[in-house]
């Protein structure tokens, strides 16, 4: 998912967030989850709530997975409750527990995992790990994506629906083109084949200035974002610079599209669909839907890993389940045995058939099911064979704002011909140095 720009997390500006997000139907929508609880309740079951992000395929499969748990037992009632993208939901979290009411459970984007561990409000869960170790073999979940899983040493999350960015083309258009479709595979091919489709009339690629996008030129160029220990910025040197030069080149010679705005991922989206431009980066969970628009459109869609620089190489992303320190003893159990429940074997398969999210379980990847899955539907085993070049993102407390910082950065660069690339950089950094200088504990929401 193409991501929102996330605020510092301060409750004061996520109370604020809150309530722009939640609107005059905020009262409607907890009436309708207390009602629920309360017909829950009736029945004497451990009722929950669990709050997720994201809509249409997505918001289905979870509504699946929630119905199936619900069904499979009587001793726990699960509470649904869509709550918008990843900034919105995080926002109204933190409201949530400041106002000791925060969902038992909850999605929770990787990047911010370390924030919210470090005000205090997750669970750890080694514990009930070790309680289940014969039912949760950690060692099961594929090694790439357990990065943002820990902090500091300690459990709190479970890979959930998770992704890594992909390419996907238009196999039609690269024929058309007379283009080899099993490229581009490097930097420089990508700019090759940009200028053959220019001259056809059409647009190598349509991305927007999207910082897991550029997380992933930077791994490719052999940089990281931050120094080892989290201080101070490290996308200003060389290997931080290279992307946002590349893809000025590219958009300034109209190789590439480049909008910019709240409509930015829509219209690089819109341009793929609509046959304007060949390639877009996305991430795999836009897979199933993506061979649904390849097919309504009349041209042939395949998967790729993102071209490489030096290296191929990508952020991990999505989100992986929680569970909310505050909730009452018994409220955790039930949290734990639906956290179980949605990231077992069976549900990261179903999961990533319906929506193409990756199969977080080495034991999922290696079943006749996804190997059959793979045979017929390719497109799907790219994202899980690019984790050999996946790294975590960064978790630091400061980092969220930092991001909005560099993105901001990136777009002046690219749109402002006076504007450098190395320049702009700089700039950025040297106010994310002043953020991540803050060292000290974030505040504990009580």
């Amino acid at each position: 998912m193409l991501k929102k720009k996330i605020t510092a997390f301060t409750l004061t500006a996520l109370m604020a967030a809150s309530l722009v997000g939640c609107g005059s139907g905020e009262s409607a929508d907890s009436a309708k989850v207390e009602g629920k609880a309360e017909a829950a309740g009736s029945s004497k079951k451990v009722v929950i709530k669990y709050w997720y992000a994201y809509g249409d395929k997505i918001e289905e499969a979870k509504q699946h997975m929630v119905k199936t748990f619900n069904e499979s037992q009587d001793k726990y009632e699960v509470v649904a409750e869509h709550q918008g993208g990843y900034a919105d939901l995080h926002a109204k979290v933190q409201a949530a527990f400041a106002a000791g009411d925060a969902p038992a459970v909850t999605d929770l984007e990787i990047a911010s995992t370390g924030v919210f561990a470090n005000s205090g409000m997750l669970e750890e869960l080694t514990p009930y790990v070790e309680k289940d170790k014969d039912q949760v073999k950690l060692d099961d979940f594929i090694p790439g994506l357990m990065g943002n899983a820990y902090v500091n040493g300690k459990l709190y999350g479970l890979p959930f629906m998770r992704s890594t960015p992909i390419m996907y083309k238009n196999v039609t258009m690269l024929k058309n083109a007379g283009l080899d479709p099993a490229g581009p595979k490097t930097w420089g091919e990508l700019e090759q084949y940009s200028r053959v489709l220019k001259e056809k009339g059409k647009i190598g690629m349509t991305i927007p200035v999207d910082i897991w996008y550029y997380e992933a030129l930077v791994a490719q160029s052999g940089g990281h974002m931050l120094s080892e220990d989290g201080k101070t910025a490290a996308f200003n040197d060389a290997a931080g610079v290279a992307p946002v030069e590349f893809w000025k080149k590219l958009s300034s010679e109209g190789l590439i599209k480049m909008p910019v705005g709240d409509e930015a991922g829509a219209t690089a989206s819109k341009d793929w669909a609509n046959q304007i431009s060949a390639f877009k980066i996305g991430s795999t969970a836009g897979v199933a839907e993506s061979l649904e628009i390849a097919k309504g459109n009349g041209f042939e869609l395949q998967t790729a890993f993102m071209p490489a620089n030096k290296d191929y190489g990508v952020p991990t992303g999505g989100c992986q389940l929680v569970i909310t320190s505050k909730s009452k003893p018994e409220e955790k159990e039930a949290a734990w045995e639906f956290i179980k429940w949605m990231t077992s074997k069976e549900n990261t398969i179903y999961q990533h058939k319906y929506v193409g999210y990756l199969p977080t379980r080495t034991s999922a990847v290696e079943s006749e099911e996804l190997k059959e899955h793979f045979k017929q539907f390719p497109q799907y085993k790219v994202a899980v064979d690019q984790l050999q070049y996946a790294r975590p993102r960064p978790m630091e407390n400061a980092y969220p704002e930092v991001a909005n910082i560099l993105e901001d950065a990136i777009q002046k660069a690219i749109i402002d011909p006076k504007t450098s690339p190395q320049d702009a950089l700089n700039q950025a950094a040297e106010k994310a140095n002043k953020l991540l200088g803050k060292r000290g504990s974030p505040q504990i929401l009580t």
